[in-house]
């Protein structure tokens, strides 16, 4: 089981936090990690919700389903998605003085060559959910999300 833990402080508030993380739409706007992603289900976002995400890895294209396991408003969500291996993701939003603390827990099961590679993967993954929040946390502080 590979798990990454990180967290970072936004200067913005719980409310303003939670809203943009919330519509997974928005994450093409900061990270990396996909291209597009599309809402797949209807009504608002909670529990069952479900996405269809593009990105790339290792250069090849990989069309990954989402769904929302887990919802609390402006404190936790928890996702799980199903390439290239099964992964969940938890965001937990905490209000402190002069803004959101936000943790970020990330488990995967990889498989075949990745499995191979956990150690690497690893690290490569750690490195890449700390630049995509990076940028989030300079695009919520600038106001531009």
């Amino acid at each position: 089981m590979l798990k990454v833990e990180t967290s970072l402080v936004i200067h913005r508030s719980v409310e303003d936090v939670f809203a943009v993380l919330n519509e997974l739409e928005n994450y093409p706007k900061w990270s990396a990690t996909f291209q597009e992603i599309t809402k797949t289900s209807t009504g608002p976002t909670g529990v069952g919700t479900t996405w269809t995400g593009v990105g790339k890895s290792l250069g090849r294209r990989i069309e990954t389903k989402i769904e929302q396991t887990e919802y609390e408003p402006n404190r936790k969500y928890t996702r799980k998605s199903n390439s290239p291996f099964p992964v969940h993701e938890q965001m937990t939003f905490e209000s402190i003085e002069g803004g959101t603390r936000v943790n970020v827990r990330f488990e995967a099961e990889p498989g075949g060559f990745f499995k191979l590679a956990e150690p690497l993967v690893a690290k490569i993954g750690k490195r890449n959910i700390e630049a995509d929040l990076a940028a989030l946390k300079d695009l919520m502080e600038a106001h531009a999300l």
